[in-house]
């Protein structure tokens, strides 16, 4: 079944007049100079350091400090339960200055929304102020981080969830400023990524949101990105989707296109005990505990890995590609 919102999106508003349209923002961040790049990604973690949270935040520290990574993306839901109230709320630095202190965690984080961080007040954690209090933070709705060797796009996906706005858990309230009206907001990120996607001249191209859009956990496929962001991935010959809102690792591979699905939601809180059935021959990987995943990247050569929160490898994955020379 299609989301309600497809048929909106075929005829929404495309001005780019709205308050509601822009150019994604663009950070440079320079690889190494051997032209190699290394990052962490986890997810739906932010718990004041329990639920192992502390315990795997220092084995990525050993682990960051062996590969050297270069930042840390962060796939959302950053502060639980319900986000920050205030940029002087105590729950950041109890969830993140104070539980990412090795040495080899101290670089940028680059970090997208999830839906319980519009729980709060959403603005806030967008606050630039959070950058004067921790200068790793960078959190915008959407954006693009071109990395040389790769360029990320990050995308604020909890506002295409139609559930969050006709069935919205009992005493929650999200914060919507700056998504209202939804359609036109949905549509102008849309054709924005999508004309950021087009242009793109990167050997690797990798979507970043926060939630799935396949996955066998808890909260399954979401078909909101199946209909409106899958499409938009797969004509723009997308390399990865990296995703969290499921509290485990996951890799699921796709017979229909070369997109890889990569969920790292297990920055703390996990054990669900759900694994829905999925094609053997699509599922690569899946671990219903805490974790994340190290990505490694050279012009030719994409490697990733698993670990749990004791340091060990789980899932390796490794593809190759050709450098693409412009003949014009």
């Amino acid at each position: 079944m299609s989301s309600p919102l497809s048929s909106a999106m075929i005829s929404g508003s495309t001005s780019s007049s709205s308050s509601s349209s822009r150019m994604l923002h663009r950070f440079q961040h320079a690889a190494k100079p051997d032209g190699s790049l290394t990052l962490f990604v986890i997810g739906d973690w932010g718990r004041r350091g329990t639920y192992n949270q502390s315990q795997l935040a220092f084995q990525m520290g050993i682990v960051g400090k062996e590969l050297d990574i270069d930042f840390v993306i962060s796939t959302g839901d950053n502060i639980y339960p319900s986000g920050l109230k205030g940029t002087d709320d105590a729950a950041f630095d109890y969830s993140f200055t104070q539980i990412y202190t090795a040495p080899s965690l101290q670089k940028l984080w680059y970090t997208v929304l999830g839906n319980h961080d519009y729980r709060g007040d959403a603005l806030e954690q967008l606050s630039p102020v959070l950058r004067h209090i921790d200068k790793r933070w960078i959190c915008l709705r959407s954006y693009v981080v071109d990395a040389q060797v790769a360029e990320f796009f990050f995308l604020d996906t909890t506002p295409f969830v139609d559930k969050y706005f006709t069935q919205p858990p009992q005493h929650t309230c999200y914060d919507w400023r700056g998504v209202l009206p939804r359609n036109r907001y949905i549509s102008n990120l849309l054709r924005d990524l999508h004309f950021a996607l087009k242009r793109s001249n990167a050997n690797w191209k990798i979507v970043v949101g926060h939630h799935t859009i396949r996955s066998a956990g808890f909260h399954g496929n979401t078909l909101e990105l199946q209909n409106l962001l899958l499409p938009i991935l797969q004509e723009n010959n997308v390399d990865l989707y990296i995703n969290g809102h499921d509290h485990c690792l996951q890799h699921i591979s796709s017979l229909e296109s070369p997109i890889q699905f990569l969920t790292s939601g297990g920055g703390s809180k996990a054990w669900r005990g759900v694994m829905n059935w999925w094609k053997p021959e699509e599922m690569k990987f899946y671990y219903d505990r805490q974790g994340f995943m190290s990505l490694q990247l050279i012009q030719t050569q994409l490697h990733i890995a698993f670990y749990d929160v004791f340091g060990n490898v789980l899932h390796k994955w490794t593809t190759s590609k050709h450098i693409h020379f412009s003949t014009v």
